[in-house]
This record gives structure tokens, C-alpha cells and sequence, in this order.
């Protein structure tokens, strides 16, 4: 969320400084040159003195749900920490994302999850400075483990035997209008210190969530068989084995879907306004299109650090855990090439079209005539250029989605697939000087039938791609040496 949070602050006109334990990992994103970016912990005092020095209002967007059995003796120092150096420093605001709790049951009964979410909450408010505590349940969008839950579990299974908490009522809430929040909070009045219940206008089941993430995303409906027999220890190992999320996180989240969470006002709507249009915030089914349609216009990316799409609302960015993104499946292949830098390149952008693919010539054939019979573009449209691409070039059946000249070719499939596919093609140096060709074929799977497609191809990767391999730096070797001297 905080990768989400910081352009939004920038665009309003807020300076930023954020904390960070690797720094490091976010000088990647593009608002980085942006942002004052401090190396600290909210664990470590210190560091998070420096970190309010001067500052206004004070984001805390951590919880250390799934760092093991002590994480709520964690997420309460932290709070303390951070609650304690914000009044030193003369913050005049602290805004917190929390989770929306049951109505009517004691703090001390709730599950561990939500119990240290609302401890937190009553910690940051208890600190002297003015704060607003937002308490949210599903979030439509990257970042949240309960939305990847209910992402992966739908595509996964069409027929699933569930845990009775599928028929508990939730209402969730699109990340762009938690986003809205989070940054209209930055001004509000300093006399309000207090909760606030966010949620977006349709309150549903965890079941009805399933079937409408299916309809959306244009799968079949699925059949759900709820059963009184899971507890929550074996749905999160179920739900560890289904989903990207391991069940030590799965469980404290499992545990939590025990019980009813429905906002009970909305008085946030008061002093941040929905935009207009919509004028409302965005319906659950509005939050899964756009979703969606991120996921279909995905960019893979080089600096690619998880398995993930990224891009879309309900992906992850790259610094999120590796759980958050769901499966990438990956094949990579290197070979030193005896021959310039140059001389490969001009291999690699010559590929496809009448030069072919540099392996297994059948294989490509047959899988283009396999593409033609059931719709797709097959192998027909060749290249525009046979010595040039460009971005937005037709390849056979890939697209041209990037070119650094020299250094790397990225295509993207356009064949029919249960998922979504990319080949990244690279040209560079290693440690000795010698030239070394990088090649790596990425493939997103779309549901079980796309966990299949791969695992079933999978034998032939090593005659395909490793192929593929050998016989580009081979040509760009001979090619080399037949130049006249």
C-alpha cells in the first residue's frame, strides 16, 4: 500500500519521505527521485526519530502479520515506538490503516489478526497526536493477502470444499478509494481524532465474492460446498497450498474471516468526498474490471524482483512478498557467445519471420497451426521488417512490447494461451568481458487449466528454449567469423 500511497501524496503536492529497512529496493520505482528515502526501522527508536524530524503527518502502513507467533508483540512496540516519536517530534496527524472489526464482540475474543490491527489502532490514538484510524476489510487491489486469497482460490478450483466462512458477510473496498482516503486524511481538521469504517457500496459473502470475481474474470461459475470441518489450521494449510499466500499468513487471516465485517458508518465521506464521477466509491464489480483489465495490459518489466504481474490494482510491486504475486513460472537459459555485442544483437532482433526461432523448427510450426485451428493468429504475420523492430511490431505470434536497442528484445504472446506469456531476449557482458546472451521465457498461468498448459509442455523446454539458445549464439559466432578479416 505504501508503494500505492506515495505517488498519490506527490501528485496532491506533498513532499514524501519514506523509511525503509533496504532502501535499496525502492530506487527502481518511478517516483524514487521523488521522494526523500531514509534507511530505518519502526522498531529502532532512533531511526524513526530522524524519520519525523520536520514532518507533518505520519503514515503507518506496517503490521508484522506473518512474521511468526510473536507478531502481535511486535506490531505493539512498533505502534508504541512510532506513537511516542511522533508527539516528540510535533506531528500534527498520524493516519493508520487497520482492519474493520465485528460489531458487538469484545476486543479480547477477536482473532489475533484483528485483535493487533484494533490494539494498534487504540495505541496511535492514545499518542497525544491527532489521528484517524482507517479500518478496512477486503481490499480490491495489490498489497492485500485476503484479496490474493480470494483471487487465487477462484481461479484455481472450480470445484472447491470450503470452510462455513464462506458464507460470512464482508464488505470490500477498491484500493483506488482506500487510496482517496488515505490521502484526504493528510488534511483533515485537527480536531478529529477518531475510527473510521471504509468500504465500498456492496456488502457480500466470501461465497459471492467467488462467483463474482469468476463472472468478471469470464471463468465458469464454480460449485462451493461449504463444510463445518475445517478449522482454521487446516484451511490455511489449504489455502497455502492452493494459493501464493503460505499458510502462516493464511491462518491468522482464515481465523479473521470467522466473523462479520460490515462498516457501520461511513462518516469519512464527510470530510473526503468521492469524486465526481463517480460520485459513490467504486462498486465490487467495477474494482475486479479494472483490475482485470491492468492484468490483461500487464508490462513485465526487467527489474522484475517477485512473481509478479506488474501493473494492475490486485498485483503486487516489486518490493511486496513473493507470495503476493501468485505463480510466475520461469525458464532461463545463458551462454557465453563468442562474438561482439553487436554482432548478437543483430541475431536477436533478426529473430522470427523467415529467419525462424533457431530451434526445433517443427515444434514452432506445429504449435503456429495449433494457434490458426483454434482462432488464434498463428505463425502468418511474420515480421514488418526483416533487419528492425520497433514497439508495437507484429512478430509471428508475439508482439513487440520492448526495445532497448543492443541490450534487450521483449515479446509478448499473442497465441492462445490459459495465461499470459512473455520471451526476453539479452545481450550483454559478464564479469571477464566476454559477451553473454540472457534469454528467459515467462509464462503467468490463468486458472488450473494454465498450471497444466505449463507443467505439460514443460519436457520440451530443454529441446525448445535450450535449443533456442545454443543456436543463436552459434549463429552469431558464425556469423562473426565469416566476416572477412
Amino acid at each position: 500500500m505504501g508503494g500505492r500511497l506515495v505517488p498519490e501524496l506527490l501528485a496532491a503536492g506533498f513532499a514524501v519521505r519514506a523509511l525503509a529497512r533496504t532502501p535499496e529496493k525502492l530506487r527502481d520505482h518511478p517516483w524514487a527521485a521523488d521522494t526523500e528515502i531514509l534507511r530505518g526501522d519502526v522498531t529502532d527508536a532512533a531511526s524513526v526519530r530522524s524519520a519525523m524530524d520536520g514532518v507533518e503527518v505520519a503514515y503507518y502502513l506496517v503490521h508484522a502479520l506473518g512474521s511468526g507467533r510473536s507478531f502481535e508483540d511486535t506490531d505493539r512496540r512498533a505502534a508504541e515506538i512510532f506513537a511516542r516519536q511522533a508527539r516528540a517530534a510535533g506531528v500534527r496527524r498520524i493516519v493508520y490503516l487497520g482492519g474493520l472489526g465485528p460489531r458487538g464482540i469484545p476486543e479480547r475474543e477477536l482473532s489475533p489478526h484483528l485483535r493487533s490491527r484494533a490494539e494498534v489502532g487504540g495505541i496511535l490514538l492514545a499518542s497525544g497526536v491527532p489521528t484517524a484510524v482507517l479500518r478496512a476489510a477486503v481490499i480490491i487491489g495489490s498489497g492485500s493477502a485476503s484479496f490474493e486469497m480470494l483471487r487465487y482460490l477462484t481461479e484455481r478450483l472450480p470445484v472447491m470444499v470450503t470452510p462455513s466462512w464462506v458464507r460470512t458477510r464482508i464488505q470490500p473496498v477498491a484500493v483506488r478509494d482506500v487510496l482517496r482516503y488515505l490521502v484526504g486524511c493528510a488534511r483533515l481538521p485537527g480536531d478529529v481524532s477518531r475510527t473510521f469504517d471504509v468500504g465500498g457500496p456492496d456488502i457480500l459473502t466470501y461465497r459471492d465474492m467467488m462467483q463474482r470475481y469468476a463472472r468478471v474474470a469470464g471463468l465458469p461459475e464454480r460449485l462451493i460446498l461449504p463444510v463445518p470441518l475445517l478449522t482454521p489450521r487446516l484451511s490455511s494449510l489449504w489455502i497455502g497450498l492452493v494459493t501464493p499466500v503460505p499458510p502462516g499468513l493464511a491462518r491468522p487471516l482464515a481465523e479473521s474471516l470467522r466473523y462479520e465485517v460490515v462498516c457501520q458508518e461511513h462518516d469519512i465521506a464527510r470530510y473526503v468526498p468521492a469524486p465526481d464521477p463517480p460520485g459513490h466509491p467504486l462498486a465490487f464489480d467495477d474494482a475486479l474490471e479494472l483490475a482485470l483489465r491492468r492484468v490483461r495490459d500487464a508490462e513485465v518489466t526487467t527489474r522484475w524482483s517477485n512473481a509478479a504481474v506488474l501493473g494492475a490494482p490486485s498485483d503486487p510491486l516489486p518490493t511486496d512478498p513473493d507470495w503476493s504475486g501468485g505463480s510466475l513460472y520461469t525458464d532461463r537459459r545463458e551462454r557465453t557467445v563468442d562474438a561482439p555485442p553487436e554482432v548478437l544483437w543483430r541475431v536477436v532482433e533478426g529473430i522470427g519471420g523467415d529467419n525462424g526461432w533457431y530451434s526445433f523448427p517443427l515444434a514452432w510450426s506445429l504449435r503456429g497451426w495449433l494457434d490458426r485451428l483454434v482462432g488464434g493468429v498463428g505463425l502468418r504475420r511474420g515480421r514488418r521488417d526483416a533487419g528492425r523492430l520497433r514497439v508495437g511490431d507484429s512478430l509471428d505470434f508475439w508482439r513487440v512490447e520492448e526495445v532497448v536497442p543492443g541490450r534487450l528484445l521483449r515479446l509478448r504472446a499473442e497465441m492462445r494461451l490459459p495465461g499470459l506469456a512473455w520471451l526476453e531476449l539479452t545481450v550483454g557482458r559478464d564479469a571477464q568481458g566476454r559477451t553473454r546472451y540472457g534469454q528467459r521465457a515467462l509464462f503467468h498461468p490463468h486458472g488450473l487449466t494454465g498450471h497444466a498448459y505449463w507443467w505439460s509442455i514443460s519436457p520440451f523446454h530443454a529441446a525448445v528454449f535450450g535449443g533456442m539458445a545454443r543456436n543463436i549464439a552459434a549463429a552469431a559466432a558464425a556469423e562473426y567469423h565469416a566476416r572477412p578479416a
